[in-house]
């Protein structure tokens, strides 16, 4: 699709139009693609599960995911949220208009953060096909009443992004892929970084330690957005020894090689930094900079979070209920923010709960 020299979004088709009864639009995560997210999995995937249960499964993928370094420039001070809320509901459109059958939305992280926003939007415009909103793993707004830290945080990082975009800074590169490739061409080799501390001897991680400890420490690592997870990407542990050679880890629900495969079918792996700077004021409840009408939505919502990814946060989820929505809210244990979408036991712990009910 369109826009050459701005850059594309790309559109994935699963299953049987012809048979299917419902649509489910997927929406990726921050610098993730619909194959990185939706179609990689321990086993069947989460696209495969949704086409196999009746769905036309209908996946948009950001234009972030095919930039080139060279190609960053001003359009992409417009990828915010309503940036690409605008490309999914051309998506959406153009799908309703072939096959008159109602939808629904699924996203994971700042995908469901897009999922909601385009619901809030679609209620305003009495689109009744949206049916049901499907989240997984997102941060609605923090409450001042009883997270006040965490609404000033989260305002401190609206600020920190709006000041890159003024600046110019209007990608940001979370460094996953960097870590992978670093991890698999020389794991044992010293990484840079130096093992927290706490740990009972001094020395560096080694590369395939510091992707581990990335993964399932996430909040522990610098980074400015780091800390909304409450423990990390990934459930799994870190053990130190008393050198780096005797470090111990392992990741408990997603085995390293279906990251592996996911960051793989990555493309530029990069961010907006609009994206992040409106994902940050809808976490601060910053309306002045960008505004989720919550209470606005219609459509039926399902919200399952991951307890060491983005934990139990429930304001957007009552804000939603408030306003007259149905809203099941739930929280997963022992799940990392990934774990959600490639666990091997995410099909019965997380997917099968999203499934309508009969």
């Amino acid at each position: 699709m369109p826009d050459g020299s701005a850059g594309r979004f790309a559109v994935d088709v699963l299953g049987d139009g012809g048979t299917a009864h419902r649509v489910v639009h997927l929406l990726p995560g921050g610098g993730l693609n619909v194959a990185a997210n939706y179609g990689t999995a321990q086993g069947r995937s989460l696209a495969r599960f949704l086409a196999d249960h009746g769905y036309l499964v209908i996946g948009t993928t950001p234009r972030e995911d095919a930039l080139a370094a060279d190609r960053i420039g001003p359009q992409c001070a417009g990828w915010g949220l309503d940036g690409h809320r605008a490309d999914l509901e051309r998506v959406v459109a153009a799908v309703r208009a072939v096959t008159g059958l109602p939808y629904e939305l699924l996203g994971h992280s700042a995908g469901a953060a897009l999922a909601l926003a385009t619901a809030a939007a679609a209620a305003r415009n009495s689109d009744r096909a949206l049916r049901r909103v499907l989240v997984l793993d997102t941060t609605g707004p923090y409450d001042p009443g009883t997270e006040p830290e965490l609404v000033a945080r989260a305002g401190a990082l609206t600020d920190l992004f709006q000041r890159q975009l003024a600046a110019g800074v209007l990608t940001v590169d979370p460094g996953l892929k960097g870590l992978f490739a670093r991890a698999a061409a020389a794991p044992d080799a010293p990484s840079g970084l130096p093992r927290p501390q706490s740990a009972p001897g001094a020395g560096q991680f080694s590369n395939l330690g510091l992707l581990h400890y990335a993964l399932t420490h996430t909040r522990e690592l610098p980074g400015p957005a780091n800390w909304i997870h409450h423990r990390g990407h990934s459930s799994g542990s870190y053990a130190f020894g008393a050198t780096p050679e005797e470090d111990r880890f392992a990741l408990t629900h997603t085995p390293l090689a279906v990251w592996q495969e996911a960051v793989a079918r990555l493309g530029s792996g990069l961010q907006p930094t609009a994206l992040l700077r409106d994902l940050a004021a809808v976490w601060a409840g910053r309306t002045d900079v960008h505004r989720i009408d919550w209470a606005a939505i219609r459509a039926d919502v399902v919200w399952v979070n991951a307890e060491f990814g983005r934990g139990d946060h429930d304001l957007g989820a009552r804000l939603v209920r408030r306003g007259g929505a149905r809203v099941d809210y739930r929280v997963v244990p022992g799940y990392g923010h990934g774990d959600v979408a490639w666990s091997a036991t995410a099909e019965r712990d997380v997917w099968e709960p999203l499934l309508p009910r009969p």
